[in-house]
């Protein structure tokens, strides 16, 4: 879950080296940008997405709650140069660019057909073998999405650290993660930073696409009340240089001697795109069930965890009995494809292959003929 992206660990050293916290954009990583416009005529909703491949099997991503599709950009030069396949990652309803009516709508019924809806809309009734993988919540949408046969060429797949046992426990402490790590930036160079430095990615190059996505720059009025863009008071989650210094001045200048500023003046800040702490009513709803979900899926399945002690009793005896493929990397954290994409793609690409879902690339077959 998002609390777990809090460690001390940090991805990079910083000896005798002064880091690029400098944002990327998406091309780096994806071949095209685009708004796909859903629903009726009158009332549209509109998701963003972004494509990379011609041919091959189409891999669908969905990400985790508050990250937004960039979280798969490096994975996706990962992946892209194991295997022959398509990818399309979206931004979920009320994440990244992605513009719905009902922004505040995240039941897993709701999000699953936005899923159903946008490969509809991209492309027609006869879409390309899909196999559908999705990293924590996007795991839950995944799962909902395959069971409930919202697609039906779908093909495989793949939950990256989504576990119904782990996660229900876990929901308790969301909100204490959420109130403790910063509510706005001095720029996107400084929440990139504190991403990478208070372990939510450990990745920087992942950090750089990625945080793209999961902030944007608002106007705000310093006179007017400034708690609501200010970090609260928490050590223990964040590095108060990475808030922006006129909010705290001008919050000072309001508590002393009781003075106030008549004049409102606009300043840029960066803040979170998404209050998760808003959607709170939908998070049981994501993980209940899911583990019989997943399990009862009819089809070629991987799990991906970064801890064998996510397991809950279901997937255990579903593991045991070889219901589907599980690997547990190294320790990295919750943001798994971000932190390690290369160990990630191995995995999917492994799987992919073992199933003839997608061919190799020549390059791989020739390296992997050479060590053998």
């Amino acid at each position: 879950m998002w609390e777990e992206s809090f460690d001390t660990e940090q991805s990079t050293s910083e000896v005798g080296c002064k880091l690029d916290y400098s944002p990327v954009s998406w091309r780096e990583y994806f071949d095209q940008m685009e708004d796909v416009s859903v629903g009726p005529a009158d009332s549209r909703d509109v998701f963003r997405i972004y494509k990379a491949g011609n041919d091959g099997p189409l891999l669908v991503l969905l990400h985790g709650g508050g990250h937004s599709a960039l979280s798969w950009a490096v994975f996706t030069t990962a992946i892209a140069s194991r295997v022959t396949c398509r990818v399309l990652a979206m931004d979920l309803r009320g994440h990244g660019d992605t513009l719905v009516r009902q922004s505040d709508d995240f039941s897993t019924q709701t999000m699953s057909s936005d899923i159903a809806n946008v490969i509809g809309a991209c492309y027609g009734e006869a879409p390309p073998p899909i196999v559908l993988i999705g990293h924590g919540v996007g795991g839950a949408i995944a799962v909902h999405t395959a069971s409930n046969m919202l697609l039906p060429t779908t093909v495989g797949l793949v939950a990256i650290d989504v576990v119904e046992g782990s996660a229900t426990e876990a929901l308790h402490s969301i909100q204490n993660f959420l109130k403790g790590r910063p509510k706005s930036f001095k720029s996107m160079d400084h929440a990139i930073e504190w991403s990478v430095k208070s372990g939510q990615i450990r990745n920087l190059e992942a950090a750089r696409v990625s945080m793209v996505g999961q902030i944007k720059r608002c106007e705000v009025e310093v006179a007017s009340p400034v708690t609501d863009v200010v970090v609260e008071s928490n050590e223990e989650f964040y590095d108060q240089k990475y808030v922006n210094d006129k909010e705290n001045a001008a919050s000072e200048v309001s508590l002393s001697e009781g003075k106030n500023n008549s004049e409102e003046q606009l300043m840029s800040v960066y803040m979170w795109r998404i209050d998760l702490s808003k959607s709170e009513k939908y998070w049981d709803g994501w993980f209940r069930g899911t583990s019989n979900l997943f399990l009862a899926c009819n089809l070629p399945k991987l799990l991906l965890l970064a801890g064998i002690d996510r397991l809950d009793r279901d997937l255990t005896i579903g593991q045991m009995q070889g219901k589907f493929m599980m690997q547990v990397l190294p320790p990295c954290g919750h943001a798994v494809q971000e932190n390690k994409p290369d160990k990630v793609a191995e995995a999917v690409a492994s799987f992919l292959l073992r199933h003839k879902f997608a061919e190799a690339r020549r390059e791989t077959r020739s390296a992997n003929s050479f060590t053998r």
